[in-house]
């Protein structure tokens, strides 16, 4: 592994992306900064952080021989990798939000973006962008639903160590990718499902709200919801959201 630390950047994920363009990079690349002026969610939303209290970084991952039809498998890897290394900070109602919020109750911890590069139906790379809130404890009156691990365990934690320990979990799931055990992937990321078997209000893409209960997810990574008719649908994203 090769690791890069920046005091600040503009998006670790786009520092990343122009690093693999000018030089050989090796399978496993990771940057990460005290800062970051545009880091970037999903849907183009901004991702804000306090200078130096939480964890930013990107991760560059190569593969030989990877189908793109599996490149769900990228999220359910990153996802569970997060969850189970947060797990032992006793995280009440821990779970990933599909696509790939990570949350505690109903608040969210951390976020993560992935770009993939991908030619002739293979994925040659991915930039992984990671945002957890670990130390901060006051954010924005636009973020009403961000937390910290310091906001709940009330104890600071030493970032250089997270991060190590995180990336060390991370990269075990990526062993399940490399080895091709997705159905074994797919079944950790189903069982860490936020809201799976609960009924919840959703919105769809034609603006109707609906009661339905989540049922898992599809291995190429669709949202399978159970309506009040009895019938399940799967929903890709972008084409529905939690209300």
């Amino acid at each position: 592994m090769y690791l890069f630390k920046l005091d600040a950047t503009d998006s670790t994920n786009s520092y990343l992306k122009e690093m693999s363009k000018n030089k050989e990079l090796g399978k496993w690349t990771v940057v990460t900064a005290d800062f970051q002026s545009q880091g970037r969610g999903q849907k183009g939303a901004v991702w804000q952080s306090d200078k130096g209290k939480n964890l930013i970084c990107s991760i560059l991952v190569r593969y030989d021989d990877f189908d793109a039809e599996d490149q769900f498998m990228i999220n359910c890897a990153v996802s569970v990798g997060i969850y189970h290394y947060l797990s032992r900070y006793s995280l009440p109602k821990l779970a990933v939000k599909w696509p790939n919020d990570i949350m505690s109750v109903s608040k969210k911890l951390g976020g993560i973006l992935i770009e993939n590069t991908i030619s002739a139906n293979k994925i040659s790379q991915s930039i992984i962008g990671i945002g957890i809130n670990i130390n901060q404890v006051n954010f924005p009156a636009d973020l009403p639903l961000a937390v910290s691990i310091k906001n709940i365990t009330k104890t600071e934690t030493p970032r250089d160590v997270f991060l190590q320990d995180l990336l060390n979990a991370i990269q075990n799931k990526f062993e399940l990718i490399f080895e091709k055990k997705y159905d074994e992937l797919w079944n950790q990321y189903e069982a860490c499902l936020y809201r799976k078997n609960k009924p919840h209000m959703f919105e769809n893409d034609r603006g109707e709200q609906f009661m339905g209960i989540i049922r898992g997810v599809t291995k190429q990574g669709m949202l399978r919801i159970e309506r009040d008719t009895e019938s399940t649908e799967t929903y890709d994203f972008k084409e529905v959201i939690y209300m």
